[in-house]
């Protein structure tokens, strides 16, 4: 097998999509006058799409085989030394994200055609998730930073196109907006350590500066007591925060859920959320430098996972509870992250876009089926009126608790077994807020999933009517709910599958095999909780060869802390909402502060409007009247035409026009002229 992949297939892989997007973006629209309709155009973008999905399987195959690529595809500009270029770096990280982006957005890309079939905008849709697709493609792919935060911005100005994507409705507009410009804060800083990387090796490529990386972390930050990298890792890793939606730049993920359902599942689930994750591993020869980098990504990660979970617990909107969900994983990922179980946080990255994609996908087809009312209040027994729906949920639920066997418990559980590892400080804190999201999650999830397809059909009278209904495209169905067309469930048991038997399968190449060896970078001296999972799991030569280590954990769990917290989490639910329902509501009384400040979302976004936002507002009134009006405008620009106005006033009465006047004037200049000059020569 060739050792280099062909530049021309890879080329392919990002431009397949484009061009799709361009087509049924251009031709599809009244830009240039609907010349495609939407069968036409769904059929393009979903070609491109799956186009990019089999030439990225065909590139996992060859790279799990040795095949490696990393060159310039086209040099931009030159400026001094410092190239910038277009240029793809695929190896095993590269590889699988590729997989994964094209999978789950092939599987959005079919399911849209029954979600948005009567939409105004449906050309418009495919369009933008196609352009969705590249951005995150050219992301993946780059071998340089430059490249890297084209993709990085390309996705999140798709991102705001599509959760606004039902532009007259004021609480889409409002949550495109937040997401934005908390976006941008992220961003902010993400740029400012790619310019401080620029600054101190020259070079935007990524082999050039992971090559300085070690004369980087002998210098300091000019002015402080600071570490130069640890400034770097933080201001990289402030970006994805943003990005990757990490407390308490979190904020903007909830109420994108404004936007279609086929969003939440394509960038909140399995992509641009990711982004952040996928970036620190990227940027390991950087990170493994800087252990105070490596606490302030840890503690960031705990809050997340466990402080999220809380607040799915009271979420009556189905999506919400699920986008909550997804926080909370990011948040374990990024734990892992902290504890330089890169390889884990990645693996939890892969089988989390499945199982979650899936979860989204299955909230959008209850919705579908519930006439577009979101309350889960209003639902229950939905299991016999939607039978696909329902198993298939119920298999993204048990991969999300970490269930054995299923995707999710193998990743989840080498997160929680890696922190349990690490030496690190914030370790402690972390390992217990782990912990406890174990149980928060299985019960949030077990409660959504109760509430949805079991107990009583209140969907009959509708306890709470209107208050969480969406009727943007409303297709006049039929109120008693009745199971979504194939477009919807076919995707729905295609993302099933994997979300069972993907960590099984893949858990040993890559965790404690090969596939990410060159992608990831660990000092396992300071950092040593990768080399100890792996001995846990595959040391003393009891267990041999990937399925036999698989087995081993999954029948190992059984015996562990986190099998039981999951299970007591499913069982708590149960109680609470199959059994007693009176048990939650009594206790929602009696913990009355601790829901208030939950459904006030900790009050951050309070803070963000009433403290920083507002003192923004008086900031810049304070600069506009004080600076603009007062000091340019009223000392500079005023100022000087009123000098010129007085200094004119007085020198015009000199001006008389008589020649006569004018002759004295000369002569009286001479004779002073000459008496200056005789009282210079005494």
């Amino acid at each position: 097998m060739s050792t280099t992949l062909s530049a021309t297939t890879l080329l392919a892989v990002p431009l397949a999509p484009l061009v799709g997007s361009a087509l049924a973006g251009i031709l599809g629209t009244s830009f240039a006058g609907n010349v495609l309709g939407r069968r036409a155009a769904h059929t393009l973008t979903i070609l491109g799409v799956f186009i990019a999905f089999v030439l990225s399987a065909l590139t996992l195959k060859d790279v799990a085989g040795g095949a490696r690529f990393n060159d310039t595809i086209y040099e931009w500009m030159v400026i001094g030394g410092l190239k910038m270029e277009i240029g793809f770096m695929v190896d095993g990280l590269t590889a699988m994200m590729m997989c994964v982006v094209t999978f789950v957005s092939l599987m959005v890309h079919i399911y849209t055609i029954g979600y948005m079939e009567e939409d105004a905008g449906y050309n418009r849709f495919f369009a933008y998730i196609s352009l969705f697709t590249f951005s995150m493609l050219m992301l993946v792919m780059s071998n340089n930073l430059l490249q890297l935060f084209f993709g990085w911005e390309a996705v999140g100005l798709v991102s705001y196109l599509l959760i606004g994507f039902w532009f007259n409705k004021p609480t889409a507009i409002f949550a495109n907006m937040k997401a934005f410009l908390v976006n941008r804060v992220g961003d902010f800083g993400f740029i400012l350590g790619i310019g401080l990387i620029v600054a101190y090796t020259g070079s935007l490529n990524y082999n050039d500066v992971f090559a300085k990386a070690n004369e980087l972390g002998t210098l300091g930050f000019p002015g402080t007591d600071w570490m130069l990298i640890t400034v770097i890792c933080i201001c990289l890793f402030i970006g994805a925060m943003g990005k990757s939606a990490q407390f308490p730049l979190h904020v903007w993920l909830p109420d994108s859920m404004e936007g279609p359902t086929p969003i939440s599942a394509l960038i909140h689930a399995a992509t641009m959320v990711t982004a952040g994750i996928f970036m620190v591993s990227r940027m390991s020869p950087l990170f493994e430098l800087s252990d105070t980098a490596l606490n302030f990504i840890l503690v960031i990660g705990a809050i997340t996972a466990l402080f999220m979970g809380f607040l799915g617990i009271i979420q009556n909107d189905i999506k919400r509870v699920v986008a909550y969900s997804t926080l909370s994983q990011l948040g374990y990922m990024t734990v892992a992250l902290g504890v330089s179980a890169y390889n884990v946080a990645v693996f939890h990255l892969m089988t989390h876009a499945f199982f979650k994609a899936l979860l989204f996908l299955g909230a959008g087809s209850v919705i579908i089926g519930m006439h577009h009312d979101q309350d889960m209040r209003n639902m229950g027994g939905l299991w016999k009126r939607m039978p696909f729906t329902w198993i298939t949920s119920l298999i993204g639920s048990l991969a999300l608790i970490g269930t054995p066997f299923f995707a999710g418990f193998y990743s989840k559980d080498s997160i929680i077994e890696a922190v349990h590892f690490s030496k690190l400080p914030a370790a402690h804190w972390a390992y217990y807020a782990v912990i406890i999201g174990v149980f928060v999650t299985a019960f949030y999830s077990f409660r959504m999933y109760f509430l949805v397809f079991h107990g009583k059909e209140n969907f009959h009278h509708k306890p709470f009517p209107g208050e969480h209904d969406h009727h943007d495209d409303d297709h006049g169905h039929a109120h008693v709910p009745h199971e979504s067309p194939w477009v919807v469930t076919v995707p729905l048991i295609l993302l099933a599958i994997p979300s069972i038997i993907i960590g099984f399968i893949t858990i040993e190449p890559l965790l404690f095999g090969e596939f990410l060896k060159d992608a990831i970078t660990v000092n396992t001296e300071a950092h040593p909780a990768m080399q100890e999972l792996r001995d846990f799991f595959y040391g003393g030569g009891e267990i041999v060869g990937g399925l036999t280590g698989a087995m081993h954990m999954a029948l190992h769990a059984f015996k562990t802390i986190p099998f039981y917290l999951a299970l007591a989490g499913v069982v708590v639910a149960y109680l609470f909402y199959m059994v007693a329902p009176s048990i939650p509501a009594a206790l929602s009384k009696i913990l009355r502060p601790l829901v208030i400040i939950g459904e006030n979302k900790y009050f951050l976004d309070w803070f963000n409007e009433n403290v920083l936002a507002r003192g923004a507002r008086l900031l810049g009134t304070g600069l506009w009247k004080g600076g603009d009006r007062g000091v340019i405008e009223g000392g500079v620009v005023n100022a000087s035409w009123k000098i010129v106005g007085i200094v004119s006033a007085a020198v015009r009465h000199a001006q008389s026009g008589y020649l006569y006047h004018y002759a004295l004037v000369m002569i009286l200049g001479v004779i002073g002229f000459v008496s200056y000059f005789v009282w210079l020569a005494k």
